[in-house]
Order: C-alpha cells, then structure tokens, then sequence
C-alpha cells in the first residue's frame, strides 16, 4: 500500500471529504467518456452512483466504528452491487437491427459504483488504478476491438431478396467475393405471401475482406431487399 494514504485510512472528517472527493473525481471521469459518446448514462449519472456508493461504505463505517453497531459491514455494499443491476438494466436497449447496445455503459456504471465502495472503504489505491484501467479499456481497447471485429473471419447475416433468380444471383455473387459458405437457411415465401423470402447465412471471409465492403456489395446484388448482421 502507498504511505501517502496511511493518514487518511481512518474515519476522520478529512478522510471522509478525501473519499467523497475521489468518488467524485472518478466517477466523472469514467462519465465523461459515456458523455462524449453520447451514451444514455454519462457525467452526471456516474458521479451520482460513484458517490452514493462511497457513502454506502462510508455509512457502513460510521455505524461500526462511531456507534458501535456491530453488524456486517460489507452488508449495505452488497445491496449496491446487486441494485446496480436495475440502473444498467435501462441503459440497454436493442435497435431496429437486432443490435444490441448499451451493454457497455452498463458495465461501466457497476463498475463506478464498486469505484465507489473501494474509495469509501479507504482503499484508495484500487480504486484510483481501477479508475485508469477503466479508461484504457474504454478508450484504447474499444479500437482494438473494432478493428478485431472488422477483420472478423466469419459473420452471420439476415438476408431478404425476391424470388429465387435473386437467391442465384447472390450465391454467385459469393462464389465470385471467394466468400465460403459454412450455414445456410432459407425461407421461402409463398405465392399469396407480401412477405419476401430471406436467408440466414454463416460466411467465412477471405483474408483481407471486411464485413462492411461484404455487405454493401451483397445489398447491390439484384433483387437483395436488405441486409443486416447478426
């Protein structure tokens, strides 16, 4: 542990602005990041939770150590971790294209709010280093993971065309993108059906080919209504 927090481990009125103060700091920081991303939780939300979570510990605390209340004190952090869950829930929402979003603002607001009981615990230096890994992880590994996921060698997609010509179209239009098919559905719609036929599709791409060029070219393809990954 580092000597510099040595004085601010116990329940003192120093200690505790210290903590509320970190709690916010780092809670802001983490928002910050949603908050230039546009995201449903950002600034504001993240230092709330952060804070109140240190408070949480903090209150824990106070009832052991000043009043002598000898109960569990790590009883009102798990209520956090486990209440964190319902805010979360709400930042997730799935689009019009079957996507999943959300998921990551989700995990960085349980993530502010253990921050939260770290720093208003007194464990300062957990909750300082998770605060800049948390930052690199948002920041550095989600380009790492686009650029993963763009040069994926596989993909799976939702396609709807017209009439069989089309479905023939398209897998020649595959044969010629050197695009090798490991799955195949199809539906077919009926003569009296408005609805067009579709198929499922699991593509292994070549090396090189990314699964945007794919999809662009195979939604120019004669008789291809839409497209989307799954």
């Amino acid at each position: 542990m580092l000597s510099i927090f040595d004085g601010l481990r116990d329940l003192t009125m120093l200690s505790v602005s210290v903590r509320m103060l970190l709690a916010v700091i780092c809670g802001g920081i983490i928002g910050i990041e949603r908050e230039y991303k546009r995201r449903p939780a950002g600034f504001r939300t993240h230092i709330l939770i952060c804070l109140g979570a240190a408070m949480t510990t903090l209150t824990s605390q106070y009832f052991y150590l000043c009043l002598e209340q000898y109960t569990d004190m790590a009883r009102l952090g798990a209520q956090v971790v486990a209440g964190i869950g319902f805010i979360g829930a709400g930042t997730i929402i799935v689009t019009r294209r079957q996507r999943v979003k959300g998921l990551t603002t989700a995990a960085g607001l349980w993530a502010a709010a253990i921050i939260g009981l770290t720093l208003g615990g007194g464990f300062y230096e957990g909750g300082l280093f998770a605060t800049i890994l948390i930052l690199v992880a948002e920041l550095v590994f989600s380009r790492l993971e686009y650029r993963v996921l763009r040069n994926a060698p596989e993909i799976n997609l939702y396609i709807e065309y017209t009439g069989s010509d089309s479905l023939e179209t398209l897998l020649r239009l595959l044969r010629e993108l050197e695009l090798k098919i490991l799955n195949m559905g199809i539906i077919h719609s009926k003569s009296d059906d408005d609805h067009n036929a579709c198929a499922i599709l699991n593509l292994r791409l070549p090396r090189g080919a990314e699964a945007d060029d794919v999809m662009n070219r195979i939604l120019s393809s004669r008789g291809v209504v839409s497209i989307r990954e799954l």
